[in-house]
């Protein structure tokens, strides 16, 4: 069995890296890279480019479930928000909601808020990840490669490693 010593385990959300976070959320939320705040990661509003143009960090991270989180992210932040959004409007006009307004607002409010939300929270989800999983030098390394010519690795194949 191995032994395990306390400085073996990360302490994420500790009173030191909460500010860290608030910063990271801050930035995601302005559509900054979360990890040091450079623009430039959104090529239009449903794409992203693969890295940081600032750190070279990768936006897809890691992880077989890191796709799957950020859409359920995206979707459970767009029902939440039209959740809100419905109370509030039955708080404001009770008792004489427009019914049929809902009707045709609701779904169209339903399908439309993951496209409008989808990079605030493909962000927000990136630095939540980061504080829970801080980038290691393998996620960060795209920025200094990018202008170096392709190198033959003599198996026939270019790669810019």
């Amino acid at each position: 069995m191995v032994q395990l010593s306390p400085e073996d385990f990360e302490r994420p959300f500790a009173i030191g890296s909460s500010r860290r976070l608030i910063v990271m959320l801050g930035r995601a939320l302005a559509l900054r890279c979360p990890n040091c705040g450079s623009r430039g990661l959104l090529r239009n509003w449903l794409h992203m480019h693969e890295r940081c143009p600032g750190c070279g960090l990768r936006v897809e991270r890691e992880g077989s479930d890191y796709m799957a989180g950020s859409l359920m992210f995206n979707i459970v932040l767009a029902e939440m928000l039209f959740a809100a959004v419905f109370v509030a409007y039955l708080l404001i006009t009770w008792p004489r909601s427009n019914w049929e307004m809902l009707e045709i607002a609701a779904p169209v409010g339903m399908a439309v808020a993951p496209f409008v939300l989808f990079p605030f929270s493909k962000l927000v989800w990136l630095a939540a990840d980061l504080a829970l999983r801080p980038a290691d030098v393998r996620e960060l390394r795209g920025r200094e490669i990018r202008g170096r010519e392709p190198r033959d690795d003599g198996s026939g194949s270019s790669s810019t490693r």
